[in-house]
């Protein structure tokens, strides 16, 4: 294809990314849903061009910084404080699923072996990071189901992909039990070790950076540096990915400067936007070239509608056995497991929230051409992914139906507000030991007054009938940096300063303005 075209085409494919994102959210539509039907649609439209999907660029080109920017902003000490749970999601129900989805797969088939069928196991296992990104996004789901499902969707690949590297060793040759236990561990060891390797020689050189242009530049290929070694040393480069990103977001408020950290959020909240949903937009494109394979494959409709219903049957039940069985194990379980239970309503959430994306679709074109039913296997990964999409859009209907507490954003404004007065009291001892008499009143005066005003205002609370005093500020001051704004322009169009003036105090009133928004209710939700 001529390359004027090409540019043409990407072009237009992010255009089509961002219209129909930007429309969905604004009629309360899913995204990743209407995205999909839309790149179906337009698969079949003549003169677009025919989309193949090449499993290694999903793995090694769409894949870390997608899984890397999910882990810089997850916390640690929330994955942590739940490691048990999601060891008990990403690993044991990713095997769990194998199993069932393997056997109902090769029971209903016509003519497929065992390995083949628990390769398609393997595919179909995993939940997708975009995909439960994007729910988790649109529904206020309780802080601890988000955490147990993030931390899922970010570990799972691993086990399955290990699971999948066997399935097709079996496939092509023989296999024993031992070898897949010692290539899981490999994958473990190797890759938890090369990502935590790698984001330490990468802190040590932020560290060192001063330029926020160096250290994003340095952000965007962390994710390769830690995948791509990984995988040459038969580890799991999406564990690498996940340890450098969980490690480098921990470190972060150490290692870089404040400028650094701003850019860098921005650029990961713009590459995720843009990727995450046009992900969507590229499997709905694949269609066309899945069911042309489909139909070769020599089983009939019929056949199809019951295969395809069978596997969603299993699927949808192996998740759900699995969590009423964990969740029985937390609650009825040892001691040590019932302190941190979880209730019924949120095992049921969790089972819910199963959802697929172009990591199944890229896994289903791993499978080696002598894998029997190829073709069709690949359409049926499509069919789960498409499913569980569809699933996904009840869960808002589930948590409302369980009644699951939503976060309370009230809390944790209130606790935002205590921690900065606490940290703005300490800036403020730390003022009056370094103060020695010399520096103008006023300035002594002013830094004062700006370290006291919250501590003050949550001593002194404003009563019920009032706005909060650090809210009216925030909306007061917000209001003052807009009709500042205006007069920074009104003198920019009479041309009475330079453009280099203009520029900073915009840049100054936009940085507040930004500050503002963070600490305001929602916090950093209210800026994505």
């Amino acid at each position: 294809m001529d390359p004027v075209i090409t540019i043409v085409w990407i072009v237009s494919f992010v255009l089509v990314t961002v219209v129909v994102t930007g429309l969905s959210r604004r009629v309360g539509w899913s995204a990743p849903v209407v995205l999909v039907a839309v790149g179906a649609a337009a698969s079949f439209i003549p003169g677009v061009p025919e989309v193949q999907l090449e499993p290694e660029l999903v793995l090694y080109g769409l894949l870390p910084p997608l899984l890397f920017a999910a882990a810089i902003q997850t916390s640690i000490v929330d994955v942590r404080a739940r490691r048990d749970g999601i060891l008990l999601l990403s690993v044991g129900l990713v095997a769990f699923t194998v199993l069932v989805v393997g056997f109902a797969t090769w029971l209903v088939v016509p003519a497929i072996t065992v390995a083949a069928a628990f390769a398609f196991g393997a595919v179909v296992a995993p939940t997708d990071t975009v995909a439960v990104t994007a729910v988790a996004g649109r529904v206020h789901l309780p802080r601890r189901l988000v955490t147990l499902l993030e931390g899922e969707s970010l570990l799972n690949d691993a086990t399955a992909l290990v699971a999948l590297n066997a399935s097709i060793a079996a496939i092509v040759s023989v296999v024993n039990p031992w070898s897949i236990a010692g290539d899981f561990v490999l994958a473990v060891v190797v890759g938890s070790g090369v990502g935590l390797a790698v984001a330490w020689i990468v802190a040590q050189v932020r560290k060192r950076l001063r330029s926020p242009v160096l250290d994003t530049s340095l952000a965007l290929i962390t994710p390769y540096l830690a995948f791509i070694p990984s995988q040459f040393l038969h580890g799991s480069g999406v564990l690498a990915v996940v340890s450098a990103g969980l490690y480098l977001g921990f470190r972060s408020p150490t290692i870089q400067t404040a400028e650094a950290r701003i850019a860098e959020t921005i650029n990961w909240r713009t590459v995720s936007f843009l990727l995450e949903n046009a992900v969507f937009l590229f499997i709905g494109l694949e269609l066309r070239t899945i069911l042309s394979g489909a139909f070769t494959s020599g089983i009939t409709v019929p056949q199809t509608i019951g295969i395809s219903v069978v596997v969603l049957i299993a699927l949808v039940l192996a998740r759900f056995a699995w969590m009423v069985m964990t969740t029985a194990l937390y609650r009825y379980g040892p001691e040590r497991l019932r302190e941190r239970r979880w209730s019924w309503p949120t095992g049921i959430a969790v089972s819910f929230a199963g959802i697929r994306g172009v990591v199944t679709l890229a896994a289903a074109f791993l499978l080696p051409a002598s894998t029997p039913h190829r073709e069709f296997l690949q359409f049926l990964a499509f069919v789960v992914v498409v499913a569980t999409l569809l699933e996904g859009l009840a869960l808002p209907w589930v948590i409302r139906r369980l009644r699951l507490p939503p976060p309370d954003f009230a809390q944790e404004a209130s606790e935002m507000q205590r921690l900065l007065a606490e940290a703005q009291s300490a800036g403020l001892e730390h003022l009056e030991s370094k103060v020695t008499g010399d520096e103008d009143e006023r300035v002594i005066e002013r830094l004062r007054i700006n370290a006291v005003f919250l501590s003050e205002a949550l001593e002194n609370p404003t009563p019920e009938d009032h706005e909060d005093a650090p809210i009216e500020y925030q909306r007061l001051r917000r209001s003052m940096i807009s009709a500042e704004r205006e007069a920074v322009l009104a003198a920019r169009a009479e041309g009475r300063y330079q453009e280099p003036a203009v520029r900073s105090v915009l840049a100054f009133l936009d940085a507040e303005e930004a500050a503002l928004k963070s600490s305001g209710p929602g916090g950093r939700k209210s800026m994505m």
